[in-house]
């Protein structure tokens, strides 16, 4: 379970300081496929991040199955088995597509397991098992074979950042059907943020975070109709 408590964040500027989390409580059940959605500029991905641990929130706890992560490291989350993919994947010159999987699976993974996990993305595996992660990418290359590493990795809690991004409608159908497939085999957590309606149905719950909070949670059918309503920001309602 994923426990989070009184989280806040500010940033500063030259403009002076804006709090971007704003005390949010929220518990993730364990086995709960969960979608963040909300306004660009709401706090999603802020959220994530202080769970991964790369940004530090200004106050608050994060709990992850019972263990305290607060003041943790994100290499010692991920030991815990918290993994994270960036809505903008980083670039690795010199490291091939095969050596990122081996990497994140903790293993030295064979052809095979790296096709498999490759297919699960919609990559044909022939023309990328000996790529390296670097600018002959394309943005949307690049973010199919971070999920496949992810996938790699098989942690208990996976967070994707739009991973709908930047992605073909081809290889969207792929990567939605990749998430039902984690999510019925797998006993892993899964937060997805996203602004896609197709992801956001198929989550057992979604939360809508705008201002730095959680105004809303509950089904699709639910929250849907409060995105984009300035009032439903107003006040936290669980359905």
């Amino acid at each position: 379970m994923l426990k989070i408590k009184g989280l806040s964040y500010t940033v500063s500027d030259e403009n002076g300081t804006k709090k971007i989390l704003n005390g949010i409580d929220l518990e993730i059940d364990t086995g709960r496929f969960v979608v963040i959605t909300g306004p660009n500029g709401g706090g999603k991905t802020t959220l994530a991040k202080a769970i991964m641990g790369i940004v530090t929130p200004d106050s608050g706890s994060i709990e992850f199955d019972g263990t305290d992560v607060t003041s943790l490291s994100v290499t010692e989350r991920a030991r815990l088995g918290i993994s994270y993919a960036f809505q903008h994947p980083p670039r690795f010159k010199g490291l091939q597509v095969t050596e990122l999987l081996s990497i994140a699976a903790g293993k030295k993974l064979s052809t095979n397991e790296c096709c498999a996990y490759l297919t699960k993305v919609g990559l044909c595996t022939e023309d990328y098992l000996d790529r390296d992660i670097d600018s002959s990418l394309s943005g949307g290359e690049l973010k199919r074979i971070e999920i496949a590493s992810i996938l790699a990795r098989n942690s208990s809690l996976m967070i994707f950042d739009e991973p709908e991004a930047g992605i073909d409608l081809w290889s969207f159908s792929r990567l939605t059907q990749t998430f039902e497939s984690i999510h019925r085999k797998t006993g892993s957590t899964i937060v997805i943020i996203s602004h896609q309606e197709r992801i956001i149905r198929l989550a057992d719950e979604v939360i809508l975070v705008a201002g730095g909070a959680v105004t809303h949670r509950g089904n699709a059918d639910t929250v849907l109709p409060h995105i984009g309503d300035p009032i439903s920001y107003c006040s936290v309602k669980e359905a």
